[in-house]
């Protein structure tokens, strides 16, 4: 499986990458937390299951649908090798894990 790193960046409309943090206008405010992702660990792989517009926007921009055995995308199935760095990624762009 290969990670695209983009950390943080979106595309502009003349192609180039603005840098900054993905947000979802569908986020509740308020004291009560909003996850982009759940994990589920399942010993060798890991689910990454996206929960927000945020999230399914970063799945398909960093790891895309044909990269490996993806039956459920934008689930995303991944080697317990890789979750650490994608991981990374996601924290880095500013995003939210359960």
């Amino acid at each position: 499986m290969k990670i695209k790193s983009h950390h943080g960046q979106r595309k502009a409309g003349n192609g180039s990458r603005k840098r900054g943090p993905l947000t979802d206008a569908n986020k509740q405010s308020g004291n009560s937390p909003t996850f982009d992702f759940e994990i589920q660990n399942h010993g060798s792989i890991f689910l990454l299951i996206p929960q927000s517009t945020s999230a399914r926007i970063w799945v398909h921009d960093h790891i895309g649908k044909d990269n490996g055995y993806q039956p459920d995308y934008p689930t995303v199935v991944v080697e317990h090798r890789y979750i650490a760095d994608i991981v990374e990624g996601i924290v880095a762009d500013g995003l939210v894990l359960a």
